[in-house]
């Protein structure tokens, strides 16, 4: 009778010893220190383009947007996640992509324009990058 005893008390503590460990486990991993996404950047002005200085590529999108399309790549018009943190920090579908194509290249290349605001034909402010996000200049008059 002692015997079981112990066995039970045994599988009863080894039992709660795992969930402990386990929720142990979740606590550390799910801990805001590690789930946290990093703080965006302040709200920095950011270098500007004039759309005379856009390549000639890039003043054709422009207008392109502004008469809401028909755009030449399925991912034009797509919401842009800005998860490289670069531009100001907005609410998802806030910002849109569309690419700006490169003469030489077969596929959409590097540059893209990067327009936010609420209607996509009207947008509040553009971005350029010529390197795929690693950097942008405001697009202004």
């Amino acid at each position: 009778m002692l015997r079981n005893g112990f066995k039970r008390w045994l599988r009863v503590g080894a039992a709660t010893g795992l969930i402990l460990w386990i929720g142990l486990i979740g606590l550390v991993w799910f801990s805001p220190s590690v789930v946290a996404k990093p703080k965006a950047p302040p709200d920095k002005p950011l270098i500007t383009i004039a759309i005379a200085d856009l390549p000639l590529q890039g003043r054709d999108m422009m207008a392109l947007i502004y008469k809401g399309g028909p755009f030449r790549y399925d991912k034009d018009a797509a919401v842009f996640g800005n998860r490289e943190r670069v531009l100001p920090a907005k609410n998802r579908g806030y910002y849109r992509e569309y690419t700006v194509k490169t003469p030489s290249e077969r596929t959409r290349g590097a540059r893209r324009i990067v327009c936010g605001g609420l209607m996509p034909a009207a947008p509040e402010a553009c971005y350029y990058t010529d390197d795929h996000y690693a950097s942008f200049r405001k697009i202004v008059q």
